[in-house]
């Protein structure tokens, strides 16, 4: 006669069901598990999201006694990249707060990893860290379901919830002294995943109340990260208030994901939907019509254009490398001016985008900035804190400005102090021409 795991009671599914024996329950999954692998009959269901992992698993090929054959964790390089590319450094102070001294006190460590399931950070006592190690549980390592099988990280990542998985319910057996809880931390702005946090350790730690504070402490992170975006919203407001002054057209300022900072003559929203990319400032948006973007430092002027078809006006870009000591792109348009203090990789980034307005690939940015086409990531990243300040008007696949801005370079007067302190390959092949390159493609 099989025996039905006890039902899922409350906003989470704790592993071990209440009043059970978590020795006597680990015993009874390890014979589950190994039911399913023979096909035999099981003396008990697995929780269905367990069962559903496995299947998964199954299908990844994931050897149930030795795991897969351990992916090369990522290097150093590309683990600062992932770490600060997104969000989660930013929340990573709350998580901590919250979790890691009571990770302290039961012997576990905080684990936190990006969309992908790379592991990003992990703190916690010495002693569990080099259990972890063992395991292959170490920064920039993939725990995603597809690489190790059923864990709380991979699992969490896969169905987007909590999830707390307990001794043989891992499906790999290296993986049953653990017990793990795991909850996914998504993005306020956008609504897209972040990452997940996680606590690791022992099996005979286990608790059914580590759930509830992962989930917790997830929920905090993004009520962080959510706070955090208002007081962005309250500056962009204060930046807008000069230029939505007395007039009486029917405009908003957002954000670049949409989100409305400030509003005149319009019924007042929360969000509009911007596209992604545009290589036009005229746009069609459902609540308004017809508008016309125009950039402003930290978002966008939406112009709602009520119907008329007026002609595009133009975003003007002004790079000055005049000062050898600093360099600095101004941008001009119809709502006003801004300028912008480039730092020394922006400066040679913004020159050579001017330069090919076809635009540029990655391999190719990465060849004229390090000689190399190997660094496509440094590359990706550079450019993704310059798009924070330009936004918009720089475009992706190739990197280009749009096709609405009109970019010109102010050269200084001798070619040698032309970015005298960069190294690039292309810099370099600048400073040797006679007299400042005027033509596409001078820095190829």
């Amino acid at each position: 006669m099989t025996r039905d795991t006890a039902p899922p009671t409350g906003p989470f599914e704790a592993a071990v069901p209440a009043g059970e024996d978590p020795g006597a329950y680990a015993h009874l999954l390890r014979r589950i598990r190994d039911a399913a692998l023979s096909g035999d009959r099981p003396p008990a269901a697995p929780r269905d999201l367990v069962g559903d992992s496995w299947r998964r698993t199954v299908g990844f090929g994931v050897d149930p006694d030795r795991g897969r054959e351990p992916a090369a964790a990522l290097g150093p390089d590309e683990v600062e990249d992932r770490r600060h590319r997104g969000k989660l450094a930013r929340a990573l102070p709350v998580l901590g707060d919250v979790l890691l001294p009571a990770a302290e006190d039961a012997g576990h460590v905080m684990v936190v990893v990006d969309a992908d399931g790379v592991v990003l950070w992990r703190d916690g006592p010495r002693k569990i860290q080099r259990h972890a190690e063992r395991l292959g549980f170490s920064v920039g390592a993939d725990w995603s379901e597809r690489q190790v099988g059923t864990n709380a990280i991979g699992t969490a990542l896969a169905v987007g919830r909590p999830v707390q998985i307990y001794s043989a319910e891992h499906f790999v057996k290296s993986h049953h002294s653990w017990t793990c809880a795991a909850a996914p931390i998504l993005d306020p702005v956008d609504g897209g995943l972040l990452g997940v946090v996680d606590v690791s350790g022992a099996a005979a730690t286990v608790h059914p109340s580590t759930l509830a504070l992962v989930d917790a402490a997830a929920r905090m992170a993004e009520s962080f990260l959510r706070e955090e975006h208002h007081g962005m919203l309250d500056a962009l407001r204060a930046t807008a208030s000069p230029l939505l002054a007395g007039t009486r057209d029917p405009v908003l300022v957002t954000d670049p994901h949409g989100w409305v900072a400030a509003a005149v003559g319009v019924r007042p929203v929360a969000r509009i939907a911007l596209p992604a990319d545009r290589d036009s400032d005229h746009v069609w948006l459902p609540e308004f019509g017809a508008c016309r973007l125009e950039p402003v430092p930290g978002g966008w002027l939406v112009r709602v254009l009520d119907g008329v078809a007026a002609e595009p006006a133009a975003t003007r870009v002004a790079v000055d490398l005049t000062d050898p000591r600093q360099s600095r792109l101004t941008v001009t348009s119809p709502s006003g001016r801004w300028a912008h203090r480039l730092s020394p990789r922006h400066a040679e980034l913004v020159l050579l985008l001017a330069l090919a307005p076809n635009g540029r690939g990655g391999a190719e940015l990465s060849a004229d900035l390090f000689g190399s086409p190997d660094h496509v990531l440094a590359v990706r990243a550079e450019v993704s804190r310059l798009r924070r300040h330009l936004g918009g008007m720089l475009l992706h696949r190739p990197y280009r400005f749009a096709d609405w801005v009109d970019v010109a370079v102010s050269y200084p007067s001798s070619p040698d102090q032309l970015l005298p302190a960069s190294t690039a390959p292309a810099v370099r092949r600048l400073r040797a021409l006679p007299s400042p390159p005027r033509e596409t493609g001078v820095a190829s």
